[in-house]
């Protein structure tokens, strides 16, 4: 199932310390309040007795964390990716100049991302299926995703293509990442190629987008479509 781009992780160091040091000050600044307003016999009481910050240095260090936060939750939000993905017939990818369908991905925001990881679940047609083909329940490598389609006697880099993609490539900004394409024998036993796509960002937080590479495909192509750029 396809899923919007969303945020799987934040990096621990500049998100949730910034957020402890904001609870804090807060807290930090509550005490300092209530310490002032309490009746002189109190304040030699435990743990009032305890003077940490004057109201004035809990009122500075509270605004200076919330600032802080609200600054890097803006940085955040210029750096993040903005993973999408297209496909379209293409005559320069099989061999022999078949028609295949080809997908790529891409990264149209501003900033690089890093790839941390990709998986595959590959699903089968229902013709496919009856004969025997299983379809993956658990999300894959990209090898078991290529032995799975290879398994309906198609040829990988002849008949269809997984590209190889590992930990740590990077997609520039507004740049494409090639993830495959299907000739139409494929295309007849595949039903969808799902990939699970992680990406970091310049701040260390981590993205997912789950696309599916057959999507609008054209199943039985009889010429390459324009290209959009």
């Amino acid at each position: 199932m396809e899923t919007a781009q969303r945020v799987v992780r934040r990096n621990g160091l500049f998100s949730r310390l910034v957020l402890v040091l904001v609870g804090a000050c807060l807290l930090l600044l509550i005490y300092s309040v209530l310490r002032e307003n309490l009746p002189d016999r109190l304040t030699s009481v435990w743990p009032w007795k305890l003077k940490l910050l004057d109201i004035q240095s809990a009122t500075t260090a509270t605004i200076g964390t919330v600032g802080a936060s609200l600054a890097r939750a803006q940085y955040a939000r210029a750096v993040r990716p903005a993973l999408g993905h297209f496909g379209r017939t293409m005559s320069d990818l099989a061999p022999e100049g078949r028609l295949a369908w080809g997908c790529h991905l891409m990264n149209g925001a501003q900033d690089i991302a890093v790839l941390e990881e990709i998986a595959y679940q590959v699903r089968f047609t229902e013709p496919a299926r009856t004969d025997g083909a299983q379809d993956s329940t658990e999300w894959r490598s990209g090898r078991e995703a290529v032995m799975a389609i290879e398994s309906r006697e198609l040829r990988h880099r002849e008949d269809f293509e997984l590209e190889f993609i590992g930990p740590g490539r990077p997609i520039p900004a507004q740049g494409l990442m090639f993830l495959g394409w299907f000739t139409e024998k494929a295309m007849r036993e595949v039903e969808s190629v799902m990939v699970r796509v992680r990406v970091v960002d310049r701040v260390g937080d981590t993205h997912e987008r789950c696309i599916n590479l057959l999507k609008g495909a054209n199943r039985s192509p009889r010429h390459p479509d324009a290209s959009p750029f």
